[in-house]
């Protein structure tokens, strides 16, 4: 038994690629469920980000092949594809240790495009939780999780990985700000900014200074109306284009929140003009590049800053790596004690009989002769090894 994975990421595929695994929620539970069905894949959980799509597996090894082939098959059967592409070609299969390791990786920041990003701790915590609720989470996975989560918190207090302020927010305000050469004085439409990304860019343009910001969102999330803000109702967000110099989206909608057509509609002053599409898959219609005087980032081009960022942060990067395969160790530790749980109690019982019966000396020296004639050399060899480990930090009570 063991930890399998399926990965899908930006080190894999671009935007284009992995909008087509952007899976909503209803269909992300439907998956997991449907995948556990098959029998032999007894735990799963799904991890869906704007730069990734993974799902993590428990199951039997002899069943690995058919583990890996049932659950892409499933998972690409709700998917639909541009003519001619094939989904299957960009995804990445890993087990046992390497799964693992990808898992305390991604949870620290370390397999982000901006490594050392907060937002990935909490969308791992949310995966977790997702499968706890659709009752596809099982002892191994949910413990796997969860020394994850907590090698990736001491990583961020015992190291400075993430306390730069450089995220997906600030490379989007920083993309706005080098096409204009400044945000001062001008205006900014963020859509989305009742989301977790949107949140933090509304927050990061708060503190450009005299920026003046215009939200759309669904729900009233930040009071209204603030001495540098307004609230728009996401419907009229046309109306108020042609007075905006920035432009950024961060939704979930599964559709275009700006089209090149109304776009064009709606733009009828020539000046210096930039679009930064935050989602996945896109808000904005890419061809809005075409236009005259008109700027457009995605997330993938989003690369080159990172880059710069994160080789920035490579000595920090190496400290973590330490701490994250601390961690990791001390959970595969626990997986192998647990899957052999049964036997040590076992064992313990029978022990514990015979030393009624005739003395614990006796007992244990039956114990030691069991395993002399029941291992081959090189095993008898590694148990005495550890035995003399454990002897040296054994302390008598």
């Amino acid at each position: 038994m063991s930890i399998q994975l399926i990965s899908i990421s930006h080190k894999t595929a671009d935007l284009n690629i992995r909008s087509c695994f952007a899976l909503d929620r209803e269909t992300q539970i439907e998956y997991l469920k449907e995948t556990i069905s098959l029998g032999y894949i007894e735990e799963c959980a799904l991890l869906s980000t704007c730069n990734r799509l993974e799902v993590y597996l428990y199951g039997p090894d002899e069943n690995q092949r058919e583990i890996f082939s049932e659950a892409e098959r499933v998972l690409l059967r709700r998917i639909t594809f541009p003519a001619g592409i094939d989904g299957a070609e960009y995804l990445r299969f890993y087990e046992g240790e390497k799964a693992e390791r990808h898992l305390f990786f991604v949870a620290a920041g370390l397999d982000s495009m901006v490594i050392g990003e907060d937002q990935i701790l909490g969308q791992v915590k949310e995966a977790q939780q997702q499968a706890r609720n659709a009752g596809t989470m099982g002892t191994f996975l949910d413990t796997c999780f969860r020394y994850a989560v907590t090698a990736a918190k001491k990583v961020k207090t015992e190291t400075a990985l993430s306390r730069t302020s450089v995220s997906t927010a600030t490379i989007a305000v920083k993309a706005a700000r080098e096409y204009l050469g400044d945000l001062k004085e001008k205006n900014v439409l963020l859509l989305g900014a009742s989301g977790k990304i949107g949140n933090s860019i509304f927050k990061n343009l708060l503190s450009e200074g005299e920026t003046h910001v215009y939200m759309t969102t669904r729900q009233h999330c930040h009071g209204g109306t603030g001495r540098r803000y307004l609230e728009l109702p996401y419907g009229e967000r046309y109306e108020w284009l042609d007075q905006m110099d920035v432009i950024i989206s961060a939704t979930s909608s599964p559709h275009y929140t700006m089209t090149l057509e109304k776009v064009k509609k709606a733009l009828i002053t020539e000046k210096r003009r930039v679009f930064v599409d935050l989602a996945v898959p896109p808000d904005i219609d890419k061809r809005v590049r075409e236009l005259s005087n008109t700027g457009y980032y995605n997330m993938d081009d989003f690369a080159r800053v990172a880059d710069e960022n994160n080789r920035k942060k490579e000595k920090e990067a190496a400290a973590a790596v330490d701490i994250l395969e601390d961690y990791r160790v001390q959970f595969k530790k626990w997986m192998i004690f647990q899957k052999s749980f049964g036997a040590v109690q076992l064992m313990k019982e029978k022990i514990c009989r015979q030393a009624e019966n005739k003395g614990m000396d006796k007992a244990v020296s039956h114990f030691f002769f069991a395993l002399k004639e029941s291992l081959d050399p090189e095993q008898l060899e590694i148990f005495m090894e550890a035995l003399k480990k454990v002897e040296g930090s054994y302390e008598e009570n």
